[in-house]
């Protein structure tokens, strides 16, 4: 979407001259506005890059589209890199739309061995009581998630540590050893989506699930 432009009024007199708002406020505004419409246009083109990929197993057999997601990603995080987004907005059920994590795509791919699907994918935060829930559902009754406990490292960036992981079913439940830590940096969050790159370089798109997902 183009930017108006505006003409210089003609003066009123020799005498006076029309109001001019100070060059600075008139930069801050232009520069918020585009910011604003670069990042509008940003995710759109990052969500159409996504919209068919199946949460990233399609993505694998397909470097082109990889490199076209990760570059999408990557502008996204150049536009705006002072934002703040481990605040209280990180908190939430977020639901995963794409990812380059192996492991998960792995379960999501080949869960029908099991003779189950692959539901929902979850990320739940809270930030205020420091915990993150990593969680795979397997409608209608099946849940594998596991615990970690966090901290915020930075305006981006928080570290996790894996506390402990469990196996549910509908009348059954079987606890798995944690193991690992790390971090994650969210490059881009609003009220709808967060991007973010981990420590192992894998990248995870996930929008805010229209439910609170509880244990």
């Amino acid at each position: 979407m183009g930017m108006a432009t505006t003409s210089s009024l003609p003066a009123i007199s020799n005498i006076f001259t029309p109001f001019s708002p100070p060059k600075t406020y008139r930069t801050l505004t232009t520069r918020s506005s585009l910011t604003s419409q670069s990042l509008t246009s940003a995710k759109s083109h990052l969500l159409h890059l996504i919209s068919d990929q199946n949460r990233g197993i399609a993505t694998q057999s397909d470097p082109q589209k990889l490199a076209q997601i990760t570059d999408a990603i990557d502008s996204i995080a150049l536009i705006n890199p002072d934002q703040i987004t481990t605040n209280n907005s990180l908190s939430g059920t977020w639901r995963l739309l794409w990812t380059t994590e192996k492991e998960q795509l792995f379960i999501i791919k080949n869960a029908g061995f099991f003779g189950t699907k692959a539901g929902d994918v979850l990320q739940v935060i809270d930030v205020e009581k420091r915990k993150l829930n990593n969680v795979i559902t397997f409608p209608p009754d099946g849940v594998f998630f596991v615990r970690s406990d966090m901290e915020i490292a930075s305006s981006q960036r928080v570290n996790f540590r894996f506390t402990s992981a469990v196996l549910r079913g509908k009348e059954w439940e079987f606890p798995l050893p944690p193991f690992g830590q790390g971090w994650f940096d969210s490059v881009y969050l609003d009220d709808d989506i967060r991007v973010a790159k981990d420590i192992r370089g894998d990248y995870l798109v996930v929008d805010r699930a229209p439910y609170q997902w509880k244990e």
